[in-house]
């Protein structure tokens, strides 16, 4: 143990369920249970819970609020019902992306932002100074450290939070939310999450945390570590932050130009603008991968002989079968359909450029 780290609330109840601890974005998290390939499997067929309590949880309130994050992230917070979630992006004033968060809209004034556990000092920090310049009647509050958040992923995370919660889940459409109680604990609970799969996120006090987990995996959800979350959610496209997407891309670069509502103004919409109109220099892609060596985060994308871009995700993928990965490529490599290959240390393993997830429900690729 280090003494540095931060420690969640169930920190002590993973240590004595026998999970491997890592440090992780200043946290001592776990990383496995009872093994990668067996926790992605377990969510992928039935349920599994995961701390997240690491991620940032950051209250802002007053009047307006709508009109802070309009500012600071590229959805349209104003337009948003009550007890609704966004996926969005924070940008700098050159269009690199500094955070990918959700934000739940809890009433008019109230909004819950979930950012990455290594960006939360730094999107405090940039929140907090336009709040200051431009959106005096709000306020921002850290809730990170006196709060938990349980993810709970798979086919069967209905039935499992159906049986000690008397919320009506069949009500509680995908990127909606709620406060309910979960086995007699309030709980804040979004219909969201990280895996390609349906699942909820749970918000409880800190205190109440190892009691939500135990209920939870008495009916039947898995303990499932960072390791398996990065396989599910690579197998489901989405990017990882300080991977696939930094202050150095763009959303368009990053094709997510359909998370950037340009209905409004916001931090770095000149720049997504002009790339819409005139093209982005690189371009995120899906990539097959042949053989069993995994292409890492850094390795070089080569065409022709040339480098013409780098892996920033790669795994294999259980279930798939195969591996995957991310990476950027130059806009003609890109676009060219030419034959790709990954630099895997020296020797050259050809990949397929794909769409992406990978995998969906019900579908796989």
């Amino acid at each position: 143990m280090t003494a540095d780290l931060s420690h969640t609330a169930l920190y002590d109840l993973h240590v004595s369920l026998g999970a491997r601890m890592v440090p992780f974005a200043g946290w001592e998290m776990p990383i496995q249970y009872q093994g990668i390939l067996a926790e992605t499997r377990v969510v992928r067929s039935e349920a599994g819970i995961f701390d997240v309590s690491h991620m940032g949880r950051l209250e802002i309130t007053g009047p307006q609020s709508p009109g802070l994050l309009d500012w600071v992230t590229t959805a349209n917070a104003s337009s948003m019902r009550a007890r609704r979630a966004r996926y969005a992006l924070i940008c700098n004033e050159q269009g690199g992306i500094m955070d990918d968060v959700v934000f739940y809209r809890r009433s008019d004034e109230e909004f819950l932002l979930v950012c990455n556990a290594s960006n939360r000092p730094r999107i405090m920090e940039w929140i907090e100074g336009w709040r200051a310049e431009k959106f005096p009647e709000t306020s921002m509050d850290d809730a990170t450290e006196s709060t938990a958040m349980i993810a709970l992923q798979g086919p069967q995370a209905v039935q499992a939070l159906g049986r000690i919660s008397p919320l009506d889940l069949s009500s509680l459409r995908f990127f909606a939310s709620a406060n309910t109680t979960a086995a007699g604990i309030d709980a804040f609970v979004g219909r969201t999450g990280y895996t390609g799969e349906d699942g909820f996120e749970l918000t409880v006090s800190a205190g109440e945390a190892p009691e939500l987990w135990r209920a939870l995996m008495e009916q039947g959800a898995s303990p499932c570590g960072l390791g398996a979350r990065d396989v599910l959610r690579l197998e489901a496209g989405l990017p990882l932050h300080g991977n696939d997407i930094d202050p150095t891309t763009t959303p368009i670069e990053a094709g997510l130009d359909r998370f950037a509502k340009l209905d409004h103004d916001f931090i770095g919409a000149d720049v997504v603008r002009r790339q819409l109109e005139e093209g982005a220099p690189r371009r995120l892609v899906g990539l097959n991968v042949e053989g069993r060596s995994i292409a890492r985060n850094g390795y070089p994308l080569m065409s022709g002989g040339k480098v013409v871009g780098a892996v920033t995700s790669g795994t294999h993928s259980p279930t798939l079968g195969r591996v995957i990965g991310m990476g950027y490529l130059d806009a003609d490599t890109a676009s060219s359909g030419r034959e790709i290959f990954v630099d895997i240390r020296g020797k050259l393993s050809q990949a397929e450029m794909v769409d992406m997830p990978f995998y969906s429900r019900g579908a796989s690729k």
